[in-house]
């Protein structure tokens, strides 16, 4: 590849670029392989906060801004010179057309008034040829609307992504482990070209050195074009399992989703657009990428999915598609319940003679393989309840069974908040009939004491959430009790460990 020429747009190293969706499974892996290549980083993100905990957020600036409020992105522009456009348009599960071409059109425009050089767009590989769902017209139009702006795009059409984490993984690994016979519709059959992450991340920073990629719609995938049915069976071969395939007529997107949804931890509206998608075949139709871009070396489906499956065993997933008050001993009650401003709030408490590092680390380690410490059972059967009003379920599990970090999904909650050493929020994802919290926090006493709190909140939506608060109320003194008291009998477990007190932990301590 000729790195030399920049004569239409590429950005030296040490300028700095602007990265959107950040927050999200490409964008969160691109930042730190942009700085490893020597650029400055600034990341636009509606909430900040959903950023802390990765590893890369000291080296990199900044900017709370949304691209549907046009004043905010101008003031993340300024200064940039390139500017990646990684925002997804799925809101609430929803796709809000209206809303993606609002952003698109003000990110165009903010970035013809900053000056930037470059906008470089990550879209989706589709059959020119088929009828496109909602989703995926809204992916086009955009890069459409992008580049229709005086600043030159360099839009890269993507096939289905394969890596730790990703939907596509996902849906592979979860359909090959649990279920032995597959009922497969015609969309198992339909010839794809999945293009592994580091080969997605490979195209994005070599457009910023390859300026003849300016203004053009670029196609990528992987090496191997390959039928659903083929990636489930090659992974299968990967762990060791036999699988039966029978094949059926029938296309049902729509009930494939949610047949997916219920048996895997991706949610309907996840995964539904990848299996509209593979309505035809989502296939490379020339060459540009590779003449364009001959230093990238493809990946194999095998290939991916080894170095895939390799992460999740070493526990070192990136990014996945799935953030007081002291009291003293004898002040402490151990439960309490209070209506603060019209919410339900439940509170728990209990003294652990342990520093409050080794209970932060223990209700940190809750949910996903290792579970909710107790009731385990009523904890599947409520995320089965959910999964069955097409709620996000329990499955979703966590990234890693140690390390948490604000922002990503813990089984049916979203982690809200994270004060190391001290704090977890968790905010509730399950369908309910308004908004729910649960809190843990960590707080220093004396000698070398820690007070561990455990907060239920529920914000209640009219009658019906008045109703079903008090239909759960008496299950939360069994299931939060017992949750509180295992957390504490983990954290002696965990100091009482010589392995564990070096902050190496078992995955199969409970």
């Amino acid at each position: 590849m000729n790195i030399s020429a920049r004569s239409v747009a590429g950005p030296e190293k040490g300028k700095t670029v602007l990265v959107t969706g950040a927050t999200g499974y490409v964008g969160g892996r691109l930042v730190p392989r942009l700085l490893e290549a020597g650029y400055r980083v600034r990341c636009l993100a509606r909430d900040p906060i959903r950023l802390q905990g990765r590893p890369w957020l000291d080296r990199v600036e900044v900017i709370q801004g949304d691209a549907v409020r046009f004043e905010s992105l101008v003031a993340a522009m300024q200064g940039v010179s390139a500017a990646y456009y990684l925002i997804h348009g799925m809101q609430g599960g929803q796709v809000n057309a209206e809303r993606d071409m609002t952003a698109a059109r003000n990110f165009a425009n903010a970035a013809e008034q900053a000056g930037i050089e470059r906008i470089i767009y990550l879209g989706e590989l589709v059959d020119p040829t088929a009828r496109l769902s909602p989703y995926l017209r809204s992916r086009h139009e955009s890069g459409y609307i992008l580049r229709q702006g005086r600043v030159p795009v360099t839009e890269f059409r993507a096939g289905m992504i394969i890596g730790s984490g990703s939907v596509l993984f996902e849906m592979v690994r979860y359909i090959a482990e649990r279920q032995l016979l597959l009922v497969c519709p015609r969309w198992f059959f339909s010839h794809s070209q999945p293009i592994a992450i580091r080969n997605v991340l490979d195209y994005l920073v070599a457009a910023l050195v390859t300026p003849e990629s300016a203004g053009k719609l670029i196609e990528i995938g992987g090496a191997s074009r390959l039928r659903y049915s083929e990636m489930l069976q090659a992974y299968a071969r990967e762990r060791g399992l036999h699988r039966l395939l029978i094949p059926t007529p029938f296309y049902l997107p729509r009930a494939s989703a949610y047949w997916v949804h219920m048996v895997t931890p991706l949610t309907y509206h996840t995964i539904l657009p990848l299996i509209e998608g593979l309505h035809a075949n989502l296939v490379v139709h020339d060459d540009e990428a590779r003449k364009l871009f001959p230093g990238v070396g493809l990946l194999d489906f095998q290939t991916a999915l080894q170095l895939a499956i390799g992460r999740i065993e070493t526990h070192n997933v990136e990014t996945s598609w799935s953030d007081a008050l002291v009291t003293s001993a004898g002040d402490i009650k151990p439960y309490q319940f209070t209506v603060e401003e019209g919410m339900f709030v439940e509170h728990r408490q209990r003294l652990v003679s342990l520093p409050p590092e080794y209970v932060y680390r223990s209700y940190t380690g809750v949910g996903g393989k290792r579970g909710w410490l107790y009731m385990d059972w009523a904890w599947a059967l409520r995320g089965w309840l959910d999964k069955l009003v097409g709620g996000v379920g329990l499955r979703r599990g966590r990234r890693d069974s140690d390390d948490i970090r604000t922002g990503e999904s813990l089984d049916f909650w979203r982690v809200e908040m994270v004060n190391p050493g001290h704090q977890m929020r968790l905010y509730a994802e399950m369908k309910l009939p308004g908004k729910a919290w649960l809190e843990f926090q960590s707080i220093p006493q004396e000698n070398n004491q820690t007070l561990l709190t455990t907060t239920a909140y529920f914000d209640p939506h009219g009658v019906l959430g008045f109703l079903y608060w008090y239909a759960m109320w008496p299950f939360h003194k069994f299931i939060f009790d017992g949750l509180t008291r295992r957390i504490a009998e983990r954290a002696q477990a965990l100091a009482a460990s010589p392995i564990n007190a070096q902050g190496v932990e078992d995955n199969n301590n409970p």
